[in-house]
């Protein structure tokens, strides 16, 4: 099991390199073994991490579906170790508009920034 920081540096290395469904495994595995009161940031993470993943592969209604119910499931989150989570609520509520009105999504360019550094 990763400790939160190698989760996070793990994620976001898959994001940088256009893999957002890795990065989903990867929250995936820190919600479903981690502790019970994390539960909801790291379910929320991946469901932001394959809502990306959706809207790359042109599933336009399934990737803003899944970007906004991550990112509800993140709206009462305290504890995000070191994670800017205003910021990624604003990067899944601007990418599932856009991905709702049919724009074409590059992994890459659209990867979100985890940490404090801004999207």
């Amino acid at each position: 099991m990763r400790s939160p920081g190698e989760t996070v540096a793990e994620a976001q290395r898959l994001l940088d390199a256009g893999m957002p469904f890795h990065a989903h495994e990867v929250f995936e595995d820190a919600w479903k073994s981690g502790p019970e009161e994390d539960a909801a940031l790291w379910r929320g993470l991946a469901q932001l991490a394959v809502g990306l993943t959706h809207a790359a592969r042109g599933n336009a209604v399934g990737g803003a579906r899944l970007l906004r119910r991550g990112a509800a499931s993140l709206g009462g989150v305290e504890r995000a170790y070191g994670m800017d989570l205003p910021g990624l609520l604003r990067w899944a509520d601007e990418l599932a508009h856009r991905v709702g009105a049919g724009a074409a999504v590059d992994p890459v360019r659209e990867a979100p920034r985890l940490g404090g550094g801004g999207l």
